[in-house]
């Protein structure tokens, strides 16, 4: 075993501790010193260090976790943004030791006889990694391992508090009294401990001929791993192409029009190096840089894809909004970034072209550059209890951003069939009863007499149908926002339905049924 482990390849793994905590925090901007769990099917996934402290742990139950630290903030794996925040970190490690394997966000490794033979020493070779990342991306949690093999490498990572580097020929012996559970096999870290098998060495002690008659063909494959005989070699990753832009103006333009006229050819060469590995935008981050170190992004979406007009579209639209607001000098540069893009091959037109969706997108992006980006919208259903809060209109393209889902439970809102008109603003009316007077509601929802009349901008009409009150009360704990109110449903006699409350102010029109 000796011999073969000693000819295996010297590999460098870097592992960055809780990275899901991590890209949160970088991608958020939050603390990542905060007691914080990510948590997948119910179970802790990852943890703060901060988390740990209060007896937090990988595996644990959501509810266990929240019982031992009530102010853990508690978040869902969201596997996209631990890639997206991890390609700096691999950025940074390329750009000194090329052909990077992740493994996973977080969980890296590389050949290490090149940056050793340069540097003179292994050890040295990954402290210089480790620093070149902090420096670059502020990234301080990682940890290194070097050692014969990719798996004998991670382990030393893991057991590394900065850098760790097994001898070589000395894999075997390092991992001898590791835990079974490190081979990352469930039925075998399950298994093998009953059978009191609780060590990686224990697991090598046994032969290939019985791994191979009880586990199979997998089971003779981590065999070689707890032995130290990894055969595997680092597997580079191809580096993604560079799709980013960037426009630098000299000298820096004040006029909306000089900016995105300037901008033309190079919005052109980017969408066209996007063609050219094959890809469409689908989303794309704009960003403007000031003179006076003045900075301002947007993320725009379209329904389709971008072609160079529609981004210099959204360049002029973004300098628009933030001239005289974010941007109070000239702008000298702007930079473009594909947030997120589709093969290209879904996009490209049949036969008979695209079909009426893709006419629909073409006309109202050229209504939208005509009037600006507010000038064509979208509407989105919300959440509330009162109709004009759940009436969202997004600009067309953008993606729609909902504060109050619809899909909750919401005591007191109007069933369907829904008016057809919602009044943005809710309009005065008056609502007599016999005799001439305004008909009030107790607080027991006792009508003081029936509706006779109804009195819409200044033109009475008398009421033949009516029903309610249907109390609706909320947030009565909240001072400022709390509102009661006794809505009712009336007919006209022109056969108009209306949607109407009555507050301590008065009464109100919300709706019309048309």
């Amino acid at each position: 075993m000796a011999g073969v482990s000693a000819a295996a390849e010297r590999c460098l793994a870097l592992w960055f501790p809780a990275w899901p905590v991590t890209a949160w925090a970088l991608a958020t901007g939050a603390d990542a010193e905060r007691p914080v769990a990510v948590v997948a099917a119910n179970r802790v996934t990852a943890c703060s260090a901060a988390a740990v402290a209060e007896g937090v742990g990988v595996g644990q139950r959501r509810r266990e976790a929240q019982s031992r630290c009530p102010q853990l903030v508690v978040l869902a794996v969201d596997e996209a943004v631990d890639a997206r925040e991890f390609d700096p970190v691999v950025a940074a490690i390329e750009r000194l030791s090329p052909g990077v394997q992740v493994i996973r966000p977080g969980l890296c490794v590389v050949r290490a006889r090149g940056l050793a033979r340069y540097l003179g020493d292994e050890a040295l070779a990954a402290e210089t990694i480790l620093e070149a990342v902090v420096t670059e991306t502020g990234v301080d949690s990682g940890r290194a391992g070097v050692a014969d093999g990719v798996f004998a490498a991670v382990q030393a990572s893991r057991e590394a508090t900065g850098v760790m580097v097994v001898p070589a020929g000395g894999a075997p012996g390092f991992l001898a009294s590791l835990p079974i559970a490190r081979l990352g096999d469930p039925v075998i870290a399950d298994l093998l401990p009953r059978l009191g098998v609780h060590t990686l060495g224990g697991f090598a002690a046994l032969t290939s001929a019985q791994v191979r008659d009880r586990f199979g063909a997998a089971g003779v494959r981590l065999h070689l791993l707890a032995s130290g005989s990894d055969p595997r070699a680092v597997q580079p990753r191809e580096p993604p192409p560079e799709l980013a832009v960037r426009i630098d103006f000299e000298p820096p333009l004040t006029l909306v029009d000089q900016v995105a006229f300037a901008s033309r050819a190079s919005v052109a060469g980017f969408v066209d190096g996007l063609a050219a590995a094959g890809l469409a935008c689908t989303e794309v981050r704009v960003e403007f840089s000031g003179e006076n170190d003045e900075f301002f992004a947007r993320t725009w979406l379209t329904p389709g894809v971008f072609d160079s007009a529609a981004i210099t579209d959204r360049i002029r639209w973004q300098l628009q909004a933030a001239a005289g607001v974010q941007l109070h000098s000239p702008v000298t540069s702007v930079r473009l970034e594909p947030v997120a893009v589709d093969a290209a091959v879904h996009h490209v037109p049949g036969l008979f072209g695209l079909g009426p969706d893709e006419r629909v997108h073409h006309a109202m992006s050229r209504v939208q550059a005509m009037l600006g980006h507010e000038g064509v919208l979208t509407g989105q259903v919300g959440g509330g209890r009162w109709l004009a809060e759940r009436q969202v209109l997004v600009p067309w393209g953008d993606r729609p951003s909902v504060i109050q889902t619809a899909d909750r439970p919401w005591p007191g809102q109007v069933p369907h069939p829904l008016p057809a008109t919602v009044f943005p603003e809710p309009l005065p009316v008056r609502v007599q009863g016999v005799g001439g007077g305004e008909v009030a509601v107790d607080e027991r929802g006792r009508l003081s007499t029936e509706p006779q009349a109804l009195t819409v901008g200044g033109r009475p009409v008398s009421v033949t149908a009516w029903a309610g009150p249907w109390p609706v009360s909320e947030r009565a704990w909240d001072g400022q926002r709390q509102r009661q109110a006794n809505r009712f449903q009336m007919v006209d006699e022109s056969g108009a339905a209306w949607l109407l409350w009555r507050d301590a102010r008065g009464w109100w029109a919300e709706a019309r049924y048309d």
